[in-house]
């Protein structure tokens, strides 16, 4: 492995000690680098932007989660352990456990992760796998079906397999702790008058001149507005810098740049 922090990822060809494609910075299954183990409680064996802050943090946990990454995959065969997919697999750590292991975390795919993560809508044809998968003998995996049935339920054949998915009483309790038995499979996301999705980070354009409260400034129509935060708990709101002041700026009066 190359003792560089930092890897070149601007020549397309593939590195033979550590076959990362420079190019898609993607990993062939179970290799762990440098480039894509982070602190986190999702732990990539598939990235291309990731690189930790410290090289000893990766030297330090690099044998427990290539361990831990060549358990799971032999555990489900380098298959998501949800959709059975084979692309872009990565280590979820099922909330709300701390320090990953085989017995509280699973082998998943980006689209599975995506949906259950709810920066994406649900796909409720992309789930029906688990009418299968659910029947895993494995807890993680069990409480994870159980969580998306349940967001699923308004599907019928969701329902169906909840009412014939036993679970331990230890197993429900900890399924029950994300509140998604309690919630719908709509997921809300941050959008501009149009109607187009926002993202952290991105450029919008006011689409009306606002008065900025406590201020005898106004942001003026058209003024641009870059590298937006998006406010989590409102999906009507963003913040955003005009003239040097940070300001919370309603969704309905912004276009994306």
């Amino acid at each position: 492995m190359s003792t560089n922090p930092d890897f070149s990822i601007g020549r397309s060809k593939t590195d033979s000690r550590t076959n990362i494609n420079r190019n898609t910075g993607l990993l062939s299954a179970g290799v762990l680098t440098r480039r894509n183990i982070r602190p986190t409680t999702i732990y990539p064996i598939y990235t291309s932007q990731f690189i930790p802050n410290s090289f000893l943090t990766f030297a330090k946990n690099q044998a427990v989660y290539m361990s831990l990454a060549q358990e799971l995959q032999s555990r489900s065969g380098n298959k998501c352990e949800l959709c059975t997919s084979e692309i872009a697999l990565v280590i979820y750590e099922v909330p709300p456990m701390s320090n990953a292991n085989s017995d509280n975390s699973i082998l998943v795919c980006k689209t599975c992760l995506d949906q259950i993560e709810k920066t994406e809508q649900l796909n409720a044809d992309h789930w029906e796998i688990l009418i299968e998968t659910m029947w895993s003998e494995f807890s993680p995996v069990q409480v994870v079906a159980w969580r998306m049935l349940s967001r699923l339920r308004s599907e019928g054949w969701a329902a169906d397999s909840l009412d014939i998915l036993y679970l331990e009483d230890e197993t429900l309790e900890w399924a029950k702790k994300t509140g998604d038995h309690e919630q719908d499979g709509t997921v809300e996301f941050h959008q501009d008058c149009n109607g187009t999705r926002l993202y952290e980070g991105d450029t919008v354009v006011l689409v009306k001149t606002l008065d900025i409260k406590g201020s005898t400034l106004s942001a003026k129509l058209g003024t641009v507005v870059k590298n937006i935060r998006l406010v989590q708990d409102n999906v009507e709101q963003i913040e955003g810098k005009v003239d040097g002041q940070t300001i919370v700026i309603l969704t309905k009066y912004l276009r994306k740049g």
